[in-house]
């Protein structure tokens, strides 16, 4: 399974799993990075833009604290850490369709400290030629 390395100056680095849920997008997004952005706070979600095509998969919009997804209504990458503005009383909700790509390891509370506009970084956990 593979790894990717989140990190900021606020959260210093986390490291999230790939799943198997949507094999063509977890392997196209993986195969981009490094990518870094400018974190979007949407509830308690991250958002921010990235340069990959996101193939129609399992999409989604239920979703679970700690999921990492690709929106695929304009290519993002989002954490979801908490409720969302869309959520309700018992679920974790996207604003529409997401590709859930993995899963962020250890406790996600730390993402409600990144403040709006900070830089975030995605990079293979391991670098590894064969990847």
């Amino acid at each position: 399974m593979k790894k990717i390395k989140i990190s900021s100056e606020t959260i210093g680095e986390v490291f999230a799993a790939l799943t198997e849920e949507n094999p063509k997008t977890a392997k196209m997004f993986y195969s981009s990075l490094p990518i870094e952005g400018k974190a979007n706070l949407w509830g308690e979600e991250i958002h921010f833009r990235v340069p990959v095509p996101i193939p129609k998969e399992k999409g989604r919009i239920v979703v679970e604290s700690g999921e990492i997804a690709l929106w695929l209504e304009s290519p993002s990458f989002c954490i979801f850490f908490g409720k969302t503005p869309t959520s309700t009383e018992k679920e974790i909700r996207a604003f529409s369709q997401v590709n859930v790509i993995g899963k962020v390891e250890g406790d996600t509370e730390i993402f409600k400290n990144v403040p709006q506009g900070e830089k975030i970084s995605i990079k293979k956990a391991i670098e590894n030629p064969s990847d």
